[in-house]
């Protein structure tokens, strides 16, 4: 029954204090209840005070704006007012000075028509006038011609006959006066310019000789130029026409050739040979070639720098290698590139002081001689192959013409002409520019080569030793060994039958026979 009681009593107690502990919860929740609506009528109390000052706010900023807005409105307005007065302003003006031209227009239309009137009453009375003084002159011309017994028209044309007959007097005394005196100060002036352009241009010439020398450092390169049994110092003569003469003349070389051309490739290659020091036939032949070629990219620089420095532009390519070609050749022992120069030159000078084209004049003088350095011969003369020339590579006709009859083998068509004529005298006339002699020399020297192409299977002719032997390279595929002996007789017979020269001409055939393979 204890333990009955015992647990009766504690579920009691639980029951009882789950009772206590529900009254207890119920109670603070319903503080809390009241506490929230407390803050939520705290809150809402504070948002509604809030919202009316952001209210108040944006009133005030929409009155501020419409304040604003009102104002630029009426400064816009104020603005076009004032824009739409001064724009009544001008009108009013404008009708003002209209209506003051208009009175002043309606003035003047008044007295023009007053004026008119006024004319035409002075043009009836000049009409009125006019008819009583022809009536009059009429008159008199009657009594003069009862007086004189001549009609009008025959007193007319006999004044008008002695008229023409003084007047032609006068202009032929006239016309003399001014022919005489045109010449003498024609004369003067010519000599002027003439003596002037000489003084302006005094350019000194060296003349071209046969003969280089070709230095070297010690006489040991000398045994190595020749070579065993002298084989490369055939090959050389034979690769570049050039007669090389090696003698006792310490430390020098003397190279002879009338071609300034093959000389000068012979004295490059003897130079890179010497310095490379490999000497034999096969690397001369491989030097000579590079050599010429080297001279041919020199010879369209000479050229290209020749028309850079005398200020001449448009030159066709050709022309420049003409040009540049010049370099190597002479006129009567003058050089040809500094001759033409110098003509150019002259007739710059001369050509500014009459007042015509001074680049054409420079053009013309320094293409006067291109027909002297042809590509191959030619029965033309130097002048006209050179106009024909000009003429193939574009130039004007005024240059084809200075060209062509500045040794007067065509007539002259303008006043160009007769100037480069002049220069090229005054530049080959100077003492001591030309040599009769040495041209002639040259000449002979080629006549002697054109001899030796003039047979069958002739590949190469070099003069040497001033004219005095013939080499002749021939093919050995064309010329035996038998042939070879006769082809030299046969050349030397025509030499001699149709050439004039000072002592004897040696005549030497050379034929070599080669077998070359390549192993790959």
């Amino acid at each position: 029954m204890d333990i009955v009681t015992i647990i009766i009593s504690g579920i009691i107690g639980i029951v009882g204090g789950f009772g206590i502990a529900k009254i207890i919860e119920k109670s603070n929740i319903s503080n809390l209840i009241k506490n929230a609506k407390k803050e939520a009528a705290s809150i809402l109390k504070d948002a509604n005070l809030e919202a009316e000052n952001i209210k108040k706010d944006k009133i005030l900023q929409a009155k501020e704006k419409f304040i604003e807005l009102k104002s630029e409105h009426e400064q816009v307005i104020l603005s076009r007012d004032k824009k739409v007065a001064e724009i009544e302003k001008r009108i009013r003006d404008k009708e003002s000075q209209i209506s003051n031209e208009l009175s002043k227009a309606k003035k003047v239309n008044d007295d023009f028509e007053s004026k008119t009137l006024e004319y035409n009453s002075k043009i009836e009375i000049l009409d009125k006038r006019q008819t009583e003084v022809d009536k009059l002159h009429k008159s008199q011309l009657q009594q003069l011609e009862v007086i004189s017994g001549l009609s009008a028209e025959d007193a007319k044309n006999q004044l008008v006959e002695g008229l023409k007959a003084e007047a032609k007097s006068k202009a032929m005394s006239h016309i003399q006066d001014t022919i005489e005196e045109a010449k003498l100060t024609a004369q003067q002036e010519a000599k002027k310019i003439i003596i002037n352009t000489i003084q302006r241009v005094g350019t000194e010439e060296a003349v071209e000789n046969c003969v280089s020398v070709f230095n070297i450092e010690s006489d040991d390169v000398k045994g190595r130029i020749i070579g065993r049994e002298g084989r490369n110092i055939r090959a050389l003569e034979a690769a570049t026409g050039v007669e090389i003469i090696v003698d006792d003349t310490p430390e020098a070389i003397i190279l002879s050739c009338f071609d300034p051309v093959r000389r000068e490739i012979a004295r490059l290659a003897l130079h890179k040979l010497v310095t490379d020091g490999r000497i034999h036939p096969a690397r001369i032949e491989e030097v000579v070639a590079k050599t010429a070629k080297q001279i041919d990219d020199e010879i369209i620089e000479v050229g290209k720098r020749t028309v850079i420095d005398l200020g001449i532009h448009g030159l066709h390519p050709e022309l420049i290698k003409v040009v540049g070609r010049m370099k190597y050749r002479s006129s009567y022992g003058q050089n040809l590139l500094q001759h033409s120069r110098e003509v150019s030159k002259l007739c710059g000078i001369m050509a500014a002081e009459l007042g015509l084209n001074v680049k054409l004049a420079k053009r013309a003088g320094l293409l006067h001689d291109i027909g002297k350095v042809p590509d191959a011969e030619s029965d033309l003369p130097h002048a006209l192959l050179g106009m024909q020339w000009a003429e193939k590579y574009g130039e004007k006709e005024e240059v084809c013409n200075a060209i062509g009859a500045h040794h007067d083998e065509i007539e002259m068509k303008s006043l160009l002409s007769p100037i480069i004529q002049v220069c090229d005298a005054i530049s080959g006339a100077r003492p001591g520019a030309r040599r009769q002699v040495l041209d002639s020399y040259i000449q002979r020297l080629k006549d002697l080569e054109e001899v030796a192409y003039g047979f069958s299977g002739v590949k190469n002719a070099y003069a040497i030793q001033a004219g005095r032997e013939l080499r002749v390279i021939v093919e050995s595929e064309k010329v035996s060994d038998d042939n070879a002996a006769t082809l030299s007789f046969e050349i030397s017979q025509k030499i001699q039958t149709e050439m004039t020269y000072p002592g004897q001409v040696k005549v030497t055939v050379i034929r070599e026979t080669r077998a070359v393979n390549i192993a790959k």
